[in-house]
């Protein structure tokens, strides 16, 4: 790793590593690029590229790094009243700890997320915190509450033949289940 390259080169390498699924030296291009952004005092741009570089660790298989890099940045955001990077911190929170199978501190981060998503009107970034937050319902043992929010989760997605279907279908257990 070169570190006299400027914050957007070290950017730019941290894409491309990413792309070819180096998720390893993504992550670390993407926490220089956070060091960069932060001696230039830019720690808005720094807690991106930390949550960048969390999304990485995660697909990398280390949930562990991932936690440390993204905890505090959802603060960050709100803070500075960005609740769109606030909303999708949480979600990178929310994936982390599910990584380290802490389900229910994963599943309040999601909601967290999907909170915020839906006010700043992120929809399809709040769909996917939806599906997530789904998944890990079921591993809490809630499909009640996991079969809610995939229905919320899909009627978030743009319409299609394959969307009203499945929106249909998910609504017969809870007819059933309300009486």
């Amino acid at each position: 790793m070169n570190t006299t390259l400027s914050p957007q080169a070290l950017v730019a390498e941290a894409k491309d590593a990413y792309q070819r699924q180096a998720y390893d030296e993504a992550a670390r291009q993407f926490v220089a690029a956070a060091d960069a952004f932060q001696a230039q005092g830019d720690a808005l741009q720094a807690a991106e590229m930390r949550n960048n570089a969390a999304v990485a660790w995660v697909q990398a298989g280390n949930p562990q790094e991932a936690l440390a890099l993204v905890e505090g940045t959802p603060d960050l955001f709100a803070q500075a009243g960005d609740v769109r990077r606030a909303g999708l911190a949480w979600g990178n929170l929310g994936s982390a700890l599910e990584g380290l199978k802490r389900w229910a501190e994963a599943a309040e981060a999601y909601r967290q997320a999907a909170a915020l998503l839906a006010q700043a009107g992120d929809q399809e970034a709040r769909a996917a915190v939806l599906q997530s937050l789904s998944a890990v319902q079921l591993r809490l043992n809630d499909p009640v509450e996991a079969l809610i929010s995939m229905q919320d989760a899909v009627q978030e997605q743009p319409p299609s033949l394959k969307k009203r279907l499945l929106r249909m279908l998910l609504r017969w257990p809870l007819r059933l289940w309300r009486g």
